[in-house]
């Protein structure tokens, strides 16, 4: 592919289409993108979204549908990433977004019809995108619309708690490798076959074993494709280059205004909440919305729950489309030019539990307190600490037969559906300790971020705690709310250690006569990679060894003064 390739156009009764438009960044390399004209003269403010997933994909059309763009007074223009399908160049996952971003933006404020306003919008991928070409400042981008997008690479993205997020740095990363494939065998159809061929044998053959393939920080699947992976080895080799290639810690950097979207089911839940308080917190103007959703659904049902026609990003309860909330504040944003009016900076959440949309001006909220509900040594879970020492719990954990991943944030193979699924098989696990409440008597809000603070011991060097945060309705049947983990490593085997296990935060009402419930174990594979129990470093590590694993475990065992116990935000009742 070359600079000359020429951009055909196409005409809708509404809308004038220009394909593979070139663009070229400051180094030569030609970017191209499909630009999207309403009919008529313009100006137009221009809607940017810069992405690697291929610019005519149809859930694109789908979900931020340049149509309706156009009828709302958008130019639209959808840019392939450098190394992606039309654009040329090398893929390198996040390298080049903050330097093409710039230049992408400048030139798409001077491309015939634009009004030289020029906002941007997009989910995963390219929301990042967006905040990389935030921070490299091009004067003409006047607003940005990240979705479902990661703030700390190293809380959701590449690992989570020390432990390796599979889904996003191995199942993103081969199904990315067939374009890579393509442009690299493009003039030898027997090679491409091949290399095509192993691919998808790879991708299809994770969840039956692939997922456990080591050393899981060093994945022997990319070196056979020669593939490049989405950057967690290369953050380890360069912290340098990692820093430099995220929005955290810099959002002081962008002095924008913002409309963020997000999922309480979505693998960066936490990303887009921490990217809202943080332009909070630097006094930008910034719009948060929270639905009952996935990284890659935003319909109504989750998992095994249905939340309700409401919770519908077509419905946003009665508010209409989601993608209509977003025409409405770009309107007001960069309409012509200038914000045509001052952006409040609304918080909207849904509420799980009682399927409800809530307006709210602040995340998170003030009027939620941090209540303490302690784990007992008879598998209870209470608001009161053990009066005295209670014997304490163990298990054993074998990395060769991990705690399998049953819903949740995730982004895996198919075969792992994401949200609140039945937790059944789980809780009966020999590897897995169940505490629970009595039977609430009224209901009870959790709303804002869920910690576990565990007193535990290994006997080993390493060892991964998991804690998730499950409601059990009155017919006994338990679902997953939210989850976490944290790898650690011990100076001493088998010395107790405080171990704090961030959930991230959720939004969800325990109805009156359903329980709440914490479990407690060493695994959620593949969701993450298992620690193996040996302190030997991800990227080379292969051999296992069995744990002995407890909790509460001290001289004194359940110490009063040192309880183990899960923090749950309480909002005060209606």
């Amino acid at each position: 592919m070359t600079a000359s390739r020429h951009a055909k156009e196409q005409y809708t009764a509404e809308m004038q289409i220009e394909f593979d438009v070139p663009a070229e960044m400051r180094d030569g390399t030609v970017l191209r993108a499909d630009v999207y004209r309403p009919v008529g003269t313009g100006p137009w403010p221009v809607l940017l979204m810069r992405l690697p997933y291929g610019k005519q994909m149809p859930l694109l059309a789908a979900a931020f549908d340049p149509l309706a763009a156009a009828r709302r007074g958008f130019m639209v223009v959808i840019q392939d990433t450098r190394g992606r399908f039309a654009s040329d160049g090398d893929w390198e996952p996040l390298t080049y977004e903050e330097s093409d971003g710039y230049d992408t933006v400048r030139w798409a404020a001077a491309l015939p019809g634009s009004n030289g306003s020029v906002g941007m919008l997009g989910a995963g991928y390219f929301g990042n995108t967006q905040w990389m070409a935030a921070l490299s400042k091009p004067p003409e981008l006047k607003a940005i619309a990240p979705m479902v997008t990661w703030s700390d690479p190293h809380d959701g993205l590449w690992t989570r708690g020390g432990a390796i997020e599979l889904g996003t740095t191995v199942t993103w990363s081969l199904l990315h490798g067939a374009d890579t494939l393509m442009r690299r065998h493009r003039t030898d159809p027997a090679a491409l076959v091949a290399g095509l061929g192993g691919l998808v044998r790879d991708v299809e053959g994770l969840a039956g074993g692939g997922y456990a393939q080591l050393p899981a920080g060093r994945f022997p699947a990319f070196a056979r494709h020669d593939l490049p992976e989405l950057g967690y080895e290369r953050s380890r080799r360069e912290p340098d280059w990692a820093r430099s290639s995220t929005i955290a810690s810099r959002h002081h950097e962008v002095d924008l205004p913002t409309f963020q979207i997000g999922g309480w089911y979505d693998i960066f839940s936490q990303g887009t909440l921490d990217n809202f308080t943080a332009m909070r917190s630097a006094g930008r103007p910034t719009t948060l919305v929270m639905g009952p959703w996935t990284h890659v659904d935003q319909g109504h049902v989750t998992g095994d729950v249905n939340f309700g026609f409401g919770a519908h990003s077509d419905f946003v309860g009665l508010r209409g489309r989601s993608i209509g909330m977003q025409f409405d504040w770009f309107q007001r944003t960069i309409g012509d030019g200038e914000a045509l009016e001052p952006d409040a900076g609304q918080v909207l959440l849904f509420v799980m539990g009682i399927n409800q949309w809530r307006e709210e001006t602040e995340w998170p909220l003030c009027r939620a307190v941090d209540t303490h509900f302690h784990l007992r040594a008879d598998g209870r879970l209470t608001p009161e600490p053990p009066p005295v020492a209670e014997q304490h719990e163990e298990f054993t954990y074998d990395p060769m037969d991990p705690v399998p991943t049953t819903g949740g944030a995730l982004l895996l193979t198919d075969e792992f559906r994401p949200g609140p699924l039945d937790q059944t098989a789980v809780e009966a696990r020999e590897d897995v300790l169940v505490f629970t409440t009595e039977p609430l008597t009224e209901d009870t809000e959790v709303t804002g971020r869920v910690k576990a603070v565990l007193f535990a011991a290994t006997d080993g060097p390493s060892t991964d705690w998991v804690a998730r945060l499950c409601d059990v309705d009155e017919n006994g049947v338990s679902r997953n709310v939210t989850d976490g983990i944290v790898r650690v490593r011990t100076a001493t085997p088998g010395e107790s250690a405080e171990h704090v296990v961030d959930l991230w935060s959720t939004s969800i009402v325990f109805r009156a006569g359903h329980r709440i419930r914490l479990q407690v174990t060493s695994s959620k594979f593949p969701r993450w990679d298992r620690n193996l129990n040996t302190g030997e470093p991800e990227d080379s590590a292969t051999t296992a060894r069995v744990a002995r694993q407890q909790i509460f475990h001290d001289q004194i065992f359940h110490d009063p003064a040192r309880p183990s116990r899960i923090v749950l935000p309480l909002m005060p009742p209606a």
